[in-house]
């Protein structure tokens, strides 16, 4: 829903102003479509469905993983395709991965979607429809913006959906927004960003060389600066930054690789998520043995570490995965 496109059509015929309180309040809530917007005049109700689309993107397939996890294809009104992801936990949890560009243009090695032709940044609603599409179908209570593209490069338009996202049942403490390291946005993150949304910062090396073999980025904001603006959000808003690891085997998976990646943390300020490689076809992933001793290694430096659980593998759903072909 294009909520401004509402506002326009309403304006022209000289509804009240509350009623776009009102289109936004039943999408937000899930509903199907005007039709459903009983508390709108009929009349006005037709006008919508005729004038203004529901959604601005269109549903261009959909597939499903054993394990739950749902994994949608889109186009923009445009043509340009973006890829969302329903992950369903056994605890309940309903998580949405959302993408803030279709493609990226920052190239990181391991990442599919750094494959893909770049086409654009996606507007606030083309993200939010993302997850109103998957609100019609169910209740959602957390979001992750680690979808395609790099969300630090279209920080005006992934704050202005961010805000939104709790009149959908996700709260701003359960949103987290991920960047590779992209300083501009970064800083505005941390100055402007005033509700407790989450960061989280990919990572994947300190050797300055070899994380601009996996990150060009590096070449352009070198981690350290980064790191020190990590911190810097970590002193104004009191949360631990979570860092995003993948692991591939004999590339960033060695013991003394964990040492030097605990070093450059320290133990108080971030929060280390290790994941296990999904196939892309640049790499190899980490065995069980290596990933177990990085995570032996990190957490006897005192830095918490986790291992995420993987989910939608087996449909080029997982992190890393997200690309089209088509």
């Amino acid at each position: 829903m294009d909520l401004e496109q509402v506002k326009g059509a309403l304006a022209a015929r000289d509804e009240p102003s509350y009623r776009s309180s009102q289109v936004w309040e039943w999408a937000a809530r899930g509903a199907a479509g005007y039709g459903a917007m009983t508390n709108l005049p009929a009349e006005l109700r037709r006008e919508l469905e005729s004038s203004v689309p529901f959604s601005t993107l269109s549903l261009a397939d959909e597939a499903h993983s054993k394990d739950g996890t749902v994994k949608a294809l889109f186009r923009t009104a445009d043509g340009h395709p973006v890829e969302t992801v329903l992950m369903r936990y056994r605890d309940g949890r309903r998580s949405l991965c959302l993408s803030s560009q279709s493609g990226c243009p920052l190239t990181c090695t391991f990442c599919a979607t750094g494959a893909m032709r770049f086409g654009r940044n996606l507007t606030p609603w083309e993200i939010l429809d993302q997850a109103l599409y998957f609100r019609r179908q169910e209740a959602v209570d957390h979001a992750v913006f680690m979808g395609m593209g790099e969300p630090m490069l279209n920080f005006d338009n992934v704050s202005a959906a961010a805000r939104l996202l709790p009149d959908l049942g996700i709260t701003h403490r359960r949103t987290t927004v991920s960047t590779v390291g992209w300083l501009p946005g970064l800083r505005r993150f941390v100055d402007e960003v005033e509700e407790p949304i989450r960061l989280a910062l990919s990572l994947h090396a300190v050797d300055p060389a070899l994380r601009s073999t996996l990150m060009p980025v590096n070449d352009r904001y070198a981690l350290d600066d980064v790191l020190a603006e990590c911190r810097r959000y970590v002193a104004l808003r009191r949360r631990k930054v979570f860092v995003e690891y993948v692991m591939l085997a004999g590339v960033n998976d060695r013991v003394e690789q964990a040492r030097a990646l605990a070093r450059a943390l320290g133990t108080s300020e971030f929060k280390v998520n290790l994941i296990p490689y999904n196939p892309t076809g640049a790499f190899d992933g980490s065995s069980r043995k290596a990933i177990d001793a990085f995570v032996t290694t990190l957490r006897g430096a005192g830095v918490p570490t986790t291992v995420r659980l993987t989910r939608g593998r087996d449909i080029a759903a997982a992190c890393g995965q997200l690309a089209v072909s088509r």
